[in-house]
């Protein structure tokens, strides 16, 4: 997507992904919009938390600096992270015949690139991991306990292998620092 405009995933879906870029640092990494859609949807698909009734989500992918005024403003920290996810909270399309929005899951740039570097992969399957990881929290889950952090992962794990994505966590020195909005 040249023009820096919304994208849409193609076909019947129970799960309509929108992606907006917001820098155009994503021209240089070698992820392309299905890639990311197909990671948000194999998150979804693979979660008993998923609803039944058609939903969307909405994949930002921006800076540090911009991810850093977010970071700033929702959660009172003064830096960048890898992965923001804000939850819509009580769905509101499935009463008027559209899909309920789940929320939105952001993304910076260099985050991804810095952190697959560091990591030696491919920063499209790191960036991939971080949708994987944004979408669960959209979903309800997270890390805050050890027991919810052990399951988030495993679940991550197996959702990315199903996507032909090595475990991230295996040796890993650098955990997903993905934060959920209430």
């Amino acid at each position: 997507m040249a023009d820096g405009g919304p994208s849409r995933s193609s076909g019947a879906s129970p799960l309509e992904i929108e992606i907006v870029r917001h820098s155009e640092l994503w021209d240089s990494i070698e992820v392309s919009g299905d890639a990311l859609s197909r990671a948000a949807l194999a998150a979804f698909a693979a979660s008993s938390a998923a609803p039944d009734a058609p939903c969307e989500v909405t994949l930002v992918l921006t800076d540090d600096d911009e991810m850093r005024e977010l970071n700033r403003t929702w959660r009172g920290k003064d830096s960048s992270t890898n992965v923001l996810s804000f939850p819509v909270g009580e769905p509101v399309g499935e009463a008027h015949g559209e899909p309920s929005p789940l929320g939105d899951i952001v993304l910076a740039g260099e985050a991804v690139i810095e952190e697959a570097k560091v990591k030696g992969i491919p920063a499209a399957d790191h960036a991939a991991h971080l949708v994987v990881h944004g979408m669960l929290h959209l979903l309800g889950f997270d890390h805050e306990r050890d027991a919810d952090a052990e399951r988030m992962e495993s679940f991550e794990t197996k959702v990315l292998a199903g996507l032909g994505i090595a475990d991230p966590y295996a040796g890993d020195a650098l955990p997903v620092a993905a934060e959920m909005m209430s």
